[in-house]
């Protein structure tokens, strides 16, 4: 049997993996490996640890980050999956197939810097981004569409119904809140949900950074104790890191630069994102920095979801949406053709026959 290593940086990155692994799995060619760097969090290992054990996937760590990578190396691995560069170059051999899934399709310009000569095979998720890489002068990219949503057409309606029934929604339409950890719209957009809560269900996915990064747990912190006080208001827990089922129990996504916005494009349902941002003070005193994370040619493209900058605005964007299903239909159609290729649920299929196929 051939080996291959999920080389797993951060939890968000797993709902990308996980068709893949269902796909290599049914191929019976390989044993699967998946591992995570020491220097994440102990919580963070746990989850990972105990989501293997129940798929009977073998997980690699060690008591140190050094002695993890020399296992790794040393295991010679035939294919490794990355959700970033990392350690790619320490833990891959002569021999090693190296294949970057990148974990968000977004608006960060990190999707165009975090590349490596090492990677034999970039999957990436539409014509037009391919288009854009190419130009750039990047090479070994292999269309496949977004893995992460290969779900979003195989899930069934059985397993929604039941994460559906222990939310315990009431009768009520469903907003879905999705938001970036930075820049974010939480600070601003947060006090206008327990009003909002009132007349819809609200489900709350943090990005996992807001459970997991000192500097933005204060997010993960308020939702807590928003949830609490407002029996509506669904905080969804960072060990449930996969954002699928809520994606096709929400009526509505309420975001900011999230890829969520994108990812939610299939169901054609509104969105609505939220351009009110608290920047760091750096930030603020040097906006510069900050619109240079951001890839303003695409933000400036999203012309299939509601923009609000006031936050006072959200409740009535949101009624006028949802009463209004089909105003920007056919945006949303367009839009999902040209950031997403195929949507069929076949994403994962086709990188792993990418894989059989190079030489």
């Amino acid at each position: 049997m051939k080996l291959a290593l999920f080389e797993t940086h951060h939890l968000y990155y797993w709902p990308n993996f996980r068709p893949i692994i269902d796909e290599i799995i049914n191929s019976q060619e390989y044993d699967v490996y998946v591992s995570m760097p020491r220097r994440n969090s102990t919580i963070e290992q746990k989850i990972l640890a105990k989501e293997c054990d129940q798929l009977s996937l073998k997980f690699i760590t060690s008591d140190t980050e050094s002695e993890r990578v020399d296992e790794i190396y040393n295991k010679d691995f035939d294919v490794i999956f990355v959700g970033n560069v990392g350690k790619l170059n320490a833990i891959t051999n002569s021999k090693t197939l190296a294949v970057m899934v990148y974990h968000g399709i977004g608006l960060k310009r990190s999707y165009y810097n975090d590349i490596s000569s090492r990677i034999n095979i970039r999957a990436v998720e539409s014509s037009a981004r391919l288009k854009e890489l190419k130009n750039q002068g990047h090479q070994n990219l292999s269309l496949t569409g977004f893995t992460k949503l290969d779900r979003l057409f195989t899930i069934k309606t059985k397993t929604i119904n039941s994460i559906r029934d222990n939310l315990e929604l009431k009768d009520k339409k469903t907003i879905l809140y999705a938001p970036s950890f930075y820049p974010s719209s939480i600070e601003k957009i947060s006090p206008q949900l327990p009003l909002l809560s009132k007349y819809y269900n609200i489900i709350v996915k943090l990005h996992g950074f807001s459970w997991e990064q000192k500097r933005y747990k204060y997010q993960s912190l308020l939702f807590t104790k928003m949830a609490k006080e407002n029996k509506n208001i669904k905080l969804i827990p960072n060990e449930i890191f996969d954002i699928i089922p809520y994606y096709k129990i929400a009526d509505i996504l309420v975001s900011d630069i999230s890829s969520t916005m994108f990812e939610y494009l299939p169901l054609n349902r509104p969105i609505i994102q939220a351009e009110c941002y608290t920047l760091r003070l750096k930030h603020r005193i040097f906006p510069h920095g900050f619109w240079k994370r951001l890839d303003l040619k695409r933000l400036e493209d999203v012309d299939f979801a509601y923009k609000i900058s006031n936050p006072g605005d959200l409740f009535s964007r949101v009624y006028y949406a949802l009463d209004n299903l089909d105003e920007m239909e056919i945006q949303r159609k367009k839009a999902c053709s040209y950031y997403l290729y195929k949507n069929d649920g076949k994403a994962s299929h086709r990188l792993v026959q990418a894989i059989k196929d190079y030489k």
